[in-house]
């Protein structure tokens, strides 16, 4: 059996990426399109107020969790980029193929046609029915793998929750410390409009980090875990039908059942094109 099932192939998604250079490109627009021009984008220009945000929504963050932790969830930020595009109704033809070959060679024959796969979550479910495991226990262990690899996403998703829950916080911290400032030197009226943007930046700066970087990278992240989550569910109900012996096209109307009423057209029309 020659044919590969491929992994997800991992590209740039462009919804993110186009979505996250227009935030800022807009921000940018609103500022400048005033009587000020570019000129303002210097009143919105603060190191301390950056150091003070930043610095403690992600210091407080990092306080949430351990320092690998941290690391890691930092470094998760390029896969809101990124969209793993799993082709369902192809792995589910592969499923079905897989099953032809045990009704028809035995369960041992697929030894042999796990060499040709890529995927090591399948790839592992297979090698545990041909090594005769008991079906409950396959569940278990594959079950288990999953919720271990459901846990390590939901990690970083929480990472950048609660960055996003403490950016607003700093930000007001911020702007708290700017106004206690400013109250302290009341005695020229003529500073205060000043000094109250100053310290207002801080909270503006607070906003940005969660509602332009920290919540859609959660969110992103969330939408990737669930297309994982939703294929993996579908092979492991598609290996256990294959060890009960079920009539493969039994085991094709079960997984289809997963899919969208689109999907599942979309899926039978590739299925024929290919055996014609």
């Amino acid at each position: 059996m020659s044919s590969k099932i491929k992994k997800g192939c991992v590209k740039v998604d462009l919804a993110s990426l186009i979505g996250f250079i227009a935030c800022f490109i807009l921000v940018v627009f609103g500022i400048v399109s005033g009587d000020d021009g570019f000129a303002a984008i210097g009143f919105f220009m603060s190191g301390s107020s950056a150091l003070i945000t930043f610095g403690g929504a992600f210091m407080s963050t990092m306080m949430s969790v351990s320092m690998s932790d941290f690391i890691a969830g930092l470094k998760s930020f390029t896969l809101a980029f990124k969209t793993v595009k799993v082709n369902i109704p192809e792995m589910i033809t592969k499923i079905i193929e897989l099953s032809n070959i045990a009704r028809k060679e035995g369960l041992l024959s697929l030894e042999e046609a796990a060499g040709n796969l890529d995927d090591e979550f399948m790839k592992k479910g297979i090698m545990l029915i041909v090594d005769g495991t008991d079906p409950e226990l396959v569940r278990g262990i594959l079950e288990t793998e999953l919720d271990s690899i459901e846990a390590r996403h939901k990690d970083k998703i929480g990472f950048w929750e609660t960055c996003a829950s403490m950016g607003p916080a700093w930000g007001m911290i911020g702007t708290l410390v700017g106004l206690i400032i400013m109250l302290q030197h009341m005695t020229d009226p003529s500073t205060l409009g000043p000094a109250m943007a100053v310290a207002l930046i801080t909270t503006f700066y607070g906003s940005m980090l969660a509602n332009w970087v920290c919540t859609p990278t959660a969110n992103k992240l969330k939408a990737n875990n669930a297309i994982e989550v939703q294929a993996k569910a579908i092979m492991i109900e598609g290996l256990l039908s294959i060890q009960a012996g079920e009539n493969p096209r039994v085991i094709e109307e079960k997984l289809k059942s997963f899919l969208s009423p689109k999907d599942r057209t979309s899926g039978a029309e590739e299925r024929a094109g290919g055996e014609a």
